[in-house]
C-alpha cells in the first residue's frame, strides 16, 4: 500500500519538533547539530529571531494579493538586489526550480526578440543540478532523474565541467546562453575554475550569448561573498537564486541585465505565490542579515577553520577520506567508503550532514556558526572516520 505521503525521499527515521540556532530537537527530545541547514536553506539558524519577528509581523498584515497588483515589498528588495549586484530587474518565484527555469526561457525569449528565434539551445555541465521540473532535469542531464519521464525536453547540450575546448565545440547556431553552477552543490561540491568562469564571459560576448548563473545553493553568502560569482569577476546576464534568500522561507528570484530582462514583457511569465508579502518581509529581513558589516567576513574565517580541520582529519585518515573541496561553508568530503553509510554513521553521533554526487559527504552548516560548533562536528567526523578506518582490512 502506498504511504499517504507519497514515497519521492527515501527518508531517514527522524522528525524535528524545534531548533535554535545550529541545533535541532527531534521528536525523541534528541539533539543534534545541523550541518545540513536544509540543504543550505537554514543559512541563519533555526527560528531566528528576526525571521520570526518579520514574518509575524507581516501575517498580522497582509499575507497575500497576487501579482495582479503592486508588491511594495517585492519593490524594497528588488531595489536591495539591484544595488547589490549586477542586476538591472528582478523576478520573485517560490523555489530554486522556478528560478532556474526562467532563467531558461529568458534566454532563449532574448535570442526570440533579437531576431534570432533558432537559437534556443542552451550549454549546460555535466554534474548539474538545477531543479526536478521537466525543462530543469533535462538541463542537468542525470539519467537517475529522467529515467520514466521521457521523451527529455529538448534543448540542452552537456559538457565536462571546467572543458572549454568542449565549450566551444559545443557552440552552434542554434546556441542560446551558457548556463552553470559557479560551484556544483548535488554533483559532489565541484568548483568551476575561476578562469573557466572569466572564459565563458568572453565566449558569450564573442558569440551574443547569455551567461546564466545558477546560484540557488552556492549564493546569497555560503561562499563568503554575497554571491559566488563574485570571486571570479565574471558577471553573468541573468542568475537564478533560492534557498537561503527566505532563510527557510520558500522563496526564490531571477535576477538579470536589462538586456536580458527587457524581453520578458507582460504576459510572458507569472507566478501566483511569487513574491508574495510574507515572503518579501523574511527575504528583506535575510538581506539586512547577510549585509551586514562583518557577517560575510565571518562566514569566511569559519570556512577556513572548518576546511583545515577537514585536512587534518584526510590526512589522519586517508583510507576513508579522499579529497576536501568547496569553498566557505559550502564543503564536501570525496570518500572512499560509502557516503551514505557515512551519513548514517554521523547520525548516531548526533550530526547531520548530506550526501552529494561523486560519493561525497556535504557540510552545509548555517552561516551563523561558531568555531565550538565546528569544533564539535570535527570531533564527530573524527570518530566516524575512525570507526571506518579500523574496519578496512
Amino acid at each position: 500500500m502506498i504511504s499517504p505521503v507519497l514515497p519521492t525521499y527515501s527518508r531517514a527515521d527522524l522528525a524535528f519538533e524545534r531548533g535554535e540556532g545550529a541545533y535541532l530537537t527531534s521528536t525523541e527530545g534528541v539533539i543534534f547539530l545541523d550541518f545540513g541547514a536544509g540543504v543550505a536553506v537554514n543559512a541563519f539558524g533555526h527560528a531566528n529571531p528576526r525571521l520570526v519577528d518579520a514574518l509575524t509581523a507581516q501575517a498580522k498584515k497582509v499575507w497575500h494579493t497576487s501579482n495582479l497588483y503592486r508588491v511594495p515589498g517585492q519593490e524594497k528588495l528588488a531595489r536591495r538586489l539591484i544595488e547589490a549586484t549586477f542586476a538591472d530587474t528582478v523576478f520573485f518565484c517560490n523555489s530554486g526550480a522556478e528560478a532556474c527555469e526562467l532563467a531558461i526561457k529568458m534566454t532563449r525569449r532574448y535570442q526570440f526578440a533579437s531576431g534570432h528565434p533558432e537559437r534556443n539551445r542552451i550549454i549546460t555541465f555535466e554534474g548539474a543540478f538545477h531543479g526536478r521540473t521537466l525543462a530543469t532535469i533535462a538541463a542537468g542531464g542525470n539519467e537517475k532523474y529522467l529515467e520514466g519521464f521521457g521523451p527529455k525536453m529538448e534543448g540542452f547540450d552537456q559538457v565536462p565541467l571546467n572543458d572549454l575546448s568542449a565549450v566551444k565545440a559545443a557552440i552552434t547556431r542554434g546556441t542560446a546562453g551558457i548556463m552553470i553552477e559557479p560551484l556544483q552543490g548535488e554533483g559532489g561540491v565541484r568548483s568551476a575554475d575561476r578562469s573557466f568562469l572569466r572564459a565563458l564571459r568572453q565566449l558569450c560576448d564573442e558569440h551574443g550569448l547569455l551567461l546564466v548563473y545558477d546560484e540557488v545553493q552556492c549564493g546569497f553568502g555560503r561562499t563568503g561573498k554575497l554571491f559566488a560569482y563574485e570571486w571570479s569577476g565574471a558577471v553573468p546576464d541573468v542568475m537564478a537564486i533560492a534557498k537561503a534568500l527566505g532563510g527557510g522561507f520558500p522563496v526564490g528570484a531571477c535576477l538579470a541585465t536589462e538586456r536580458a530582462g527587457a524581453p520578458m514583457t507582460p504576459g510572458t511569465h507569472g507566478s501566483t505565490y511569487g513574491g508574495n508579502p510574507l515572503a518579501m518581509a523574511v527575504a528583506d529581513e535575510a538581506f539586512s542579515i547577510v549585509t551586514e558589516p562583518g557577517f560575510l567576513g565571518h562566514v569566511e574565517r569559519m570556512g577556513l577553520r572548518l576546511k583545515q580541520r577537514l585536512a587534518e582529519l584526510k590526512d589522519s585518515f586517508p583510507t576513508v577520506i579522499d579529497e576536501i573541496r568547496g569553498q566557505g561553508l559550502m564543503l564536501g568530503l570525496k570518500l572512499k567508503v560509502p557516503n551514505s553509510d557515512f551519513v548514517n554513521a554521523m547520525y548516531r553521533e548526533g550530526v547531520l550532514t548530506i550526501v552529494a554526487g561523486e560519493n561525497v559527504v556535504r557540510l552545509l552548516p548555517p552561516l551563523v556558526i561558531g568555531e565550538s560548533e565546528i569544533d564539535v562536528a570535527i570531533t564527530a567526523l573524527g570518530h566516524v572516520a575512525a570507526r571506518f578506518a579500523a574496519a578496512q582490512p
